[in-house]
């Protein structure tokens, strides 16, 4: 993914977080260029998995959305090819065995609000707004968004986001459980960054079972995911990192514990 026409970028650091960043001025526009530096990005990330992973953007703002150029001559049978793309896309992602924290420091439209959707945990700026406003070329959201919003914040206000096509402020998704959290405009960044070299400190073979039990949940409710814990949870306790911490826990008490991810 190098050379001059990288629209996205993965840079890692020595404590086991990896940054994807959409840096594609001066709106990332999701294009064809987007699209296929994100399945690089993503291709990336699954062969050689990091602990954790900071998707962020440059720029003014997160995303504009999609460039509508995209869309026009676009055949009923090109357009189910593309979204089985772009929502496979999403679902690689959701897939990671790691934490996937999503940080929007600005304008978070369409595309990559569903990016956004399909990740572990959301971040946001305070003045960082969002929407799904497809509506406007005629279309519904493709990218798995609808559907996802509806998992974090109900299938009512899935149809208001959607059907109204409005901007919506992360301090009110933060009410409706779609944001987790809201920082400060100044500083985010490293807040954003802090939070999830965080999580890529922690037991990364723990929160990897733990997105698969809600993956289960998801898929089969309550007695799926119960089933998971009865059937797979029991691996954690072949981890060096549990076994570790259960150590230094007796040693030394709660908090004491270093995790490798293994």
């Amino acid at each position: 993914m190098a050379g001059e026409e990288t629209v996205v970028r993965v840079e890692r650091d020595a404590g086991g977080l990896a940054a994807m960043t959409l840096d594609s001025p001066p709106l990332n526009l999701f294009d064809a260029r987007m699209f296929a530096g994100l399945l690089a990005g993503i291709e990336a990330v699954e062969s050689d998995p990091p602990r954790a992973l900071l998707i962020r953007a440059e720029g003014r703002a997160v995303s504009g959305g999609v460039n509508v150029a995209e869309f026009d001559g676009l055949t009923p049978e090109r357009a189910s090819e593309l979204w089985d793309e772009l929502i496979g896309a999403v679902e690689r992602v959701e897939a990671l065995p790691l934490p996937v924290v999503f940080a929007a420091h600005a304008l978070t439209l369409t595309a990559a609000f569903e990016l956004a959707l399909g990740c572990d945990l959301i971040l946001a700026a305070r003045s960082a707004k969002f929407g799904l406003v497809e509506k406007v070329v005629g279309l519904t959201p493709s990218m798995g968004g609808t559907q996802r919003l509806a998992e974090r914040a109900g299938s009512g206000r899935a149809r208001e986001l959607v059907m109204t096509g409005e901007l919506f402020g992360a301090e009110q998704l933060e009410g409706w459980n779609v944001v987790n959290r809201v920082f400060d405009d100044e500083g985010f960044d490293e807040q954003a960054r802090a939070f999830a070299a965080e999580l890529a400190a922690g037991p990364t073979r723990a929160h990897a079972m733990t997105k698969l039990v809600l993956r289960r949940y998801r898929e089969g409710g309550v007695a799926a995911a119960d089933e998971t814990i009865r059937s797979e949870a029991g691996e954690l306790f072949a981890t060096e990192d549990l076994q570790r911490a259960v150590k230094t826990f007796l040693e030394k008490g709660p908090g004491h514990a270093e995790f490798e991810g293994r």
